[in-house]
């Protein structure tokens, strides 16, 4: 078996009917909550999901849900209370949220 690509992840998160991003962007939806993510951040997602395989365990797609998960927390948290209603995703956001559990290996090891 090979290790998936960044290509493979970004086809991962946008192209299944029932697609992480798409499962996302339903669940905010059910808060009256618009959810959208820059295609660049999409791209990100799957470059640092890509980076963390290499370096800890290779988990595969699986990366996927708990980058998505820590990306997105404080808004899930946040939701049901929350007056946002537009929630617009952009690579510096994904970069901001996610760098520091990249760069931190023992981090990324067990929250990514």
């Amino acid at each position: 078996m090979e290790n998936l690509t960044k290509k493979d992840f970004v086809k991962i998160l946008t192209e299944p009917k029932n697609s992480l991003v798409r499962q996302y962007i339903a669940l905010f939806k059910t808060e009256k909550v618009d959810l959208t993510f820059d295609p660049a951040a999409i791209r990100e997602i799957a470059e640092i999901a890509t980076q963390v395989n290499e370096r800890t365990e290779n988990i595969g797609a699986r990366r996927l849900q708990t980058a998505m998960n820590a990306l997105l927390e404080e808004e899930l948290f946040r939701m049901p209370n929350a007056k946002v209603k537009k929630i617009h995703i952009t690579k510096e956001i994904v970069r901001d949220r996610l760098t520091d559990l990249v760069e931190d290996e023992d981090l990324s090891r067990y929250i990514l």
